[in-house]
């Protein structure tokens, strides 16, 4: 299956007027967390403008770093094979960055991988995932690997993953995270002390304003304002909006302005005192993110939904959910803030998508 041009592909599912899928919610992002100052009071805020990171793509292998330095390459079907099974491997920062390795079988519920034979050699995996001395040893067998097999408990073979560019990913790695010339290098290795590679950078802080409260009232002259501003498509005839009380007392509005095959276009706004405006954020949203035209001159999320006080987005580039971007955001005050972002943009089978941003939020 070959790559497709990720924002071609989301401009021709935007013209569709076919109602979308729903979803599967994002990863939350892991540094998601309450913190207070001694007074009670939340913490800062650092009103740091999200930069994701960028997705470089080897053979058959895909990698991509966040603002904290967190790696992740992920295996890729080949042009003449849609993957039965695929491979994450992760590391974090620093001079102990710890490596995660994740198998998925993206085809279906069958038996999980006991076994990932590399060059004939076994390692044992026990469920989908792996961490310390296991993953970093099949990380490293992973450097120089010819044939990677994954086997069932009884030995029979579930499918291959292609080897082609996985030390190339590797090697990225080791640069982007200043392992180069280090004994901690996967492929890069040299004497260099541990202690010479770069501590994780940290992650910065947003404040959000909780989603609580009673939204303001959806009239129709109140719903047919926002349309006429989102240039909505007038035959789309998708959900009903959905409002979302905030503690300042504003209310957030998902606003269904058009749909393709499997994605839904939810224009943003702002309700304060019976007025609506278009919804700011600190960083592209939706199909903007993409490079895509979303026809939609307001930001605007895809197949949008709200959970755990969290704005998501899931722009997919195809039905099969295997390539996209899933996006999260909060609410300030002011302006919806980017909180995590998690894109894929090669479409060849493996829909664990990559982190490339992810920041830490506060919460009062």
């Amino acid at each position: 299956m070959k790559r497709v041009a990720f924002a071609a592909v989301l401009g021709l599912a935007a013209c569709s007027q076919q109602p979308a899928d729903a979803p599967p919610s994002p990863t939350p992002t892991p540094t998601v967390a309450a913190t207070a100052t001694s007074a009670g009071a939340p913490a800062g805020d650092d009103h740091a403008s999200p930069k994701p990171g960028d997705q470089k793509t080897f053979r058959d292998w895909t990698v991509a770093c966040d603002n904290v330095a967190r790696c992740a390459m992920a295996s890729l079907g080949t042009d003449a094979d849609f993957p039965a099974v695929t491979m994450q491997v992760a590391r974090a920062a620093g001079p102990d960055g710890a490596i995660e390795i994740a198998l998925d079988m993206p085809q279906g519920d069958g038996d999980a991988p006991a076994t990932l034979r590399i060059d004939g050699r076994a390692f044992p995996v026990a469920g989908a995932g792996l961490s310390g001395t296991e993953a970093a040893a099949i990380a490293r067998a992973l450097a120089d690997a010819k044939t990677i097999e994954a086997l069932d408990k009884s030995g029979k073979r579930l499918g291959t993953i292609s080897a082609a560019g996985a030390s190339a990913a590797l090697r990225y790695i080791d640069a982007q995270q200043g392992r180069a010339g280090t004994v901690t290098a996967l492929v890069a290795r040299g004497d260099k002390a541990a202690a010479t590679v770069p501590a994780a950078r940290p992650a910065p802080h947003v404040r959000a304003v909780a989603f609580a409260g009673t939204p303001a009232t959806m009239t129709p002259d109140l719903l047919a304002a926002m349309r006429r501003t989102a240039e909505c498509d007038p035959s789309f005839t998708g959900p009903e909006p959905r409002a979302h009380g905030l503690a300042d007392g504003a209310t957030l509005v998902l606003l269904p302005c058009s749909a393709g095959a499997y994605n839904e276009i939810d224009a943003l706004f702002i309700v304060r005192d019976g007025k609506a405006t278009p919804a700011r954020t600190d960083a592209p949203s939706g199909f903007e993110e993409t490079g895509a035209d979303s026809q939609t001159p307001v930001h605007s999320v895809i197949n949008g939904d709200v959970d755990g006080g969290v704005l998501r987005s899931y722009a997919k580039g195809r039905g099969l959910g295997d390539c996209g971007v899933m996006q999260s955001f909060v609410w300030d005050g002011t302006q919806l803030r980017l909180t995590e972002q998690r894109s894929m943009g090669e479409c060849r089978g493996n829909p664990d998508y990559l982190p490339v941003w992810q920041a830490r939020v506060v919460r009062g």
